[in-house]
């Protein structure tokens, strides 16, 4: 197989994450999850203010995966790290290097920048667990993700 090219995203490829994204809500169980359409996601990730940052694998020069991340902070470490928030990899190509690749180039984004750390949200039926435990990722089970989104978010704003 060949090599695989992982680039930063333009505002081009915004078709190309939507696409993705759809895919990986459906992959989750929730094909209907995705708001956002590549007229959102060219505004929001390509625009004067940023709200993401992403990137596409390519084999033979069309796109097979992408991640899509934004930054956070930790006060602890005095430094900026990289959320994962969306990563996909085509069934096709999966087990390729692929997922190996995107996942290399933030890290080579974080040591080239002092970024310490690169955080993800792993769903605990996912089998890719295996291949984020592989590359050196660690779960910390003593740590409890929470949301507050929807009605409940708009109940706490209203006081």
């Amino acid at each position: 197989m060949p090599d695989v090219v992982v680039r930063g995203a333009a505002c081009e490829d915004a078709p190309t994450i939507h696409r993705f994204s759809v895919a990986l809500a459906t992959f989750e169980g929730e094909p209907d999850a995705v708001r956002a359409t590549p007229e959102i996601l060219a505004r929001d990730g390509f625009g004067p203010d940023p709200k993401f940052a992403s990137l596409i694998a390519e084999l033979d020069g069309r796109p097979v995966g992408f991640v899509l991340y934004t930054f956070n902070y930790s006060v602890w470490e005095a430094s900026r790290g990289i959320f994962v928030e969306d990563i996909w990899v085509e069934e096709h190509v999966r087990q390729a290097g692929v997922g190996r690749a995107l996942m290399a180039a933030l890290a080579r984004e974080c040591r080239d920048n002092g970024y310490g750390r690169i955080d993800l949200n792993v769903l605990h039926w996912n089998p890719a667990r295996r291949f984020y435990e592989a590359i050196g990722c660690v779960h910390i089970e003593s740590w409890l993700p929470y949301r507050i989104r929807g009605e409940a978010l708009q109940r706490l704003a209203e006081g």
